[in-house]
């Protein structure tokens, strides 16, 4: 029987858009498939702007929870990082 090891924590708090979630991509394509991250914000877009870019690449939001300061996100990486596109 494993243990897996308790999700690591990324304190994010004081963070406007869009850097919350550049910085949550980044710690999570340099976490192995399946590492879980949480993530603790304080910007109010936050709790779309998290979830939307997890859709979109593949990530799992396990758990999403407001604080009274923001919220909380409990990520698991995606087996397959897609490669990243240049918006512009």
């Amino acid at each position: 029987m494993s243990v897996s090891a308790p999700p690591l924590h990324y304190d994010l708090k004081g963070l406007k858009c869009p850097l919350p979630v550049l910085k949550t991509r980044k710690r999570l394509a340099a976490l192995a498939p399946g590492d879980e991250l949480q993530i603790e914000t304080t910007d109010p877009l936050a709790g779309i702007d998290i979830p939307h870019f997890c859709q979109q690449e593949g990530h799992t939001v396990l758990a999403m929870e407001r604080t009274e300061t923001g919220h909380r996100f409990l990520i698991r990486r995606a087996d397959q990082l897609k490669p990243e596109t240049d918006p512009f």
